[in-house]
C-alpha cells in the first residue's frame, strides 16, 4: 500500500466516531450522539462498544482493525430489509480500502478463458445486458457464535451478523460467458482489494465450483437497497452468492480467475470448514474426523418485536413478529409457542420477497398474567426444521437452534 493510501486508511479509521465524516451521516448526528456508548450482549464477556463508522449508524464493534461491526438486534424489528447504514461488517485482513476511485477501478477476469477481460465500472454496468435485482440475506458463518456451549474460539458474536438487502448488478454468468470460459473449468477464484499486513498472512481468496458460478444467480453487485454499496460493505463491486454464508461474498472485488483444478488456498482448504456429516456437528470438545467447506445456510427464525426480559400487557392481545430464512428453499411454515414448547400454533407469513430473503411472520398473543417462554421455529420448503437442541462444532459455525425469550405479562 502506498503512503497516500495508508494515510487515507488511517483517516478513515480515525473517523469511526466522527459523525460528519460522510454525507450520509449528517442527518444522524443528534441521534448518534444520544446513543449509549456500550451494549452488553447476552453471554459472558459480552460488553461491547457502539461505534459510528463513516456511512454507518452506531454498530456493535467486535474489533477495530480490521473493523468487525455487528448489527444491534433491535434493527431487525424496523423492517424486513436491513438499512445500509445498519448492515453488519466483516473483514479478515487489516489493510482495507477506504477510498476507491470509480474511474480507476478495474475488474479482471483471467485464467482458463478465451478472452481475458479488464472491465471498468461503467463497462460492467453497461455492456452485460440489463441489471438484475435480488433480495438476499448475507450472514456471517460465525453469527451467534457467542452462544455456543462449551465456548469456542473466534469472534464472539450475538445474532446480529446478518442482514437482508436488495442487491442489484449483473449475473456473474454473463461476464464469464463474455470472457469465453472453457469447458475444462472446475473452480473460479475471487479476490478483493483488501490485503494482509504481514507477508506471511494468506491473501483472502475464495472459490466456487464453476457450475455454481454459472448458475445465473451469483451476482456482481454494485448497488444495495437502491444506492451504491457502502465502502465497508464492498464498494464499488462485491460478489453476491445467494443462500451461501458471507465468507464467499467477496468485497471490493478485483480479480476473478478460472481454474482447471480445485483451488488449494488457505481460506478454502484450512479455514471455513465444517464437519462433513448431516448435522455439521461433533460432540462438544471433539475434533471432526473429516471436514468440507462451509456452504449454504441452514434454516433459522427469530422473534424481533420482543426482547428477552420484555413485558406484555396481561389479558390484552399483542402481535408478536419476527423473521425466518434459509439457504434458498424458502420458508414453508413458522410455528410459535407461548408455553416453552408444550404447544405450537402456526404463524401468518408476510410478503414473500424471494427464496433468499428474510420472510416476516406474525401471530397474535393474549397472555395471562405471569412469566412466559416464547419459542419460534421455521420449516423450509425442503422440509428442514430447526432443532430444539443446539448442534456444536469447534469453529462455532451455523447455529440454528430454536431460540427462547422470556417475557412477563402484567
Amino acid at each position: 500500500m502506498t503512503a497516500p493510501a495508508e494515510d487515507r486508511r488511517r483517516r478513515f479509521l480515525r473517523q469511526a466516531c466522527a459523525l460528519g465524516a460522510a454525507g450520509s451521516l449528517a442527518g444522524r448526528a443528534a441521534a448518534a450522539l444520544a446513543a449509549p456508548s456500550t451494549i452488553t450482549l447476552p453471554f459472558a464477556n459480552g460488553e461491547r462498544e457502539l461505534v459510528a463508522y463513516p456511512q454507518k449508524r452506531p454498530l456493535i464493534r467486535l474489533t477495530a482493525r480490521p473493523p468487525q461491526l455487528e448489527t444491534p438486534f433491535s434493527v431487525f424489528a424496523e423492517d424486513v430489509i436491513t438499512p445500509n447504514d445498519a448492515f453488519f461488517v466483516r473483514y479478515h485482513l487489516a489493510n482495507i480500502p477506504t477510498q476507491v476511485d470509480p474511474a480507476a477501478y478495474r475488474l479482471r477476469v483471467t485464467g482458463l478463458v478465451d478472452a481475458p477481460l479488464e472491465l471498468t465500472l461503467d463497462q460492467l454496468k453497461k455492456d452485460f445486458g440489463p441489471p438484475v435485482e435480488l433480495v438476499a440475506v448475507a450472514q456471517c458463518s460465525g453469527n451467534s457464535r457467542g452462544f455456543f456451549e462449551p465456548r469456542v474460539a473466534g469472534g464472539q458474536l450475538a445474532n446480529g451478523a446478518m442482514g437482508n438487502a436488495r442487491w442489484q448488478g449483473v449475473p456473474l454468468k454473463r461476464v464469464l460467458e463474455k470472457a469465453g470460459i472453457r469447458a475444462q473449468a472446475r473452480q473460479i477464484t475471487f479476490e478483493g482489494l483488501d490485503r494482509p499486513v504481514l507477508p506471511a498472512t494468506p491473501e483472502f481468496v475464495k472459490a466456487l465450483d464453476a457450475a455454481h458460478a454459472m448458475d445465473g444467480e451469483v451476482m456482481l453487485a454494485w448497488s444495495m437497497n437502491g444506492a451504491d454499496l457502502p465502502m465497508l460493505n464492498g464498494y464499488p463491486v462485491r460478489l453476491v452468492v445467494p443462500g451461501y454464508y458471507g465468507t464467499y461474498w467477496v468485497k471490493h472485488l478485483a480479480d476473478i480467475k478460472v481454474l482447471d483444478r480445485e483451488f488449494d488456498g488457505f481460506w478454502m482448504q484450512k479455514a471455513y470448514r465444517i464437519p462433513d456429516n448431516d448435522c455439521a456437528c461433533t460432540p462438544p470438545g471433539k475434533a471432526p474426523e473429516k471436514t468440507r467447506p462451509i456452504g449454504r445456510f441452514n434454516v433459522r427464525s427469530f422473534i424481533t418485536s420482543l426482547q428477552d426480559g420484555g413485558r406484555l400487557p396481561a389479558g390484552r392481545r399483542s402481535t408478536v413478529r419476527g423473521i425466518a430464512f434459509d439457504g434458498g428453499q424458502g420458508i414453508r411454515e413458522v410455528q410459535f409457542s407461548a408455553d416453552g414448547g408444550k404447544s405450537w400454533k402456526a404463524a401468518t407469513l408476510g410478503q414473500d420477497l424471494g427464496r433468499y430473503s428474510f420472510r416476516e411472520w406474525r401471530i397474535d398473543l393474549t397472555p395471562a398474567a405471569g412469566r412466559h417462554t416464547l419459542l419460534v421455529r421455521a420449516t423450509s420448503n425442503g422440509g428442514e426444521t430447526q432443532p430444539m437442541q443446539p448442534a456444536w462444532n469447534p469453529a462455532g459455525y451455523m447455529r440454528n437452534v430454536v431460540e427462547a425469550i422470556h417475557v412477563t405479562a402484567a
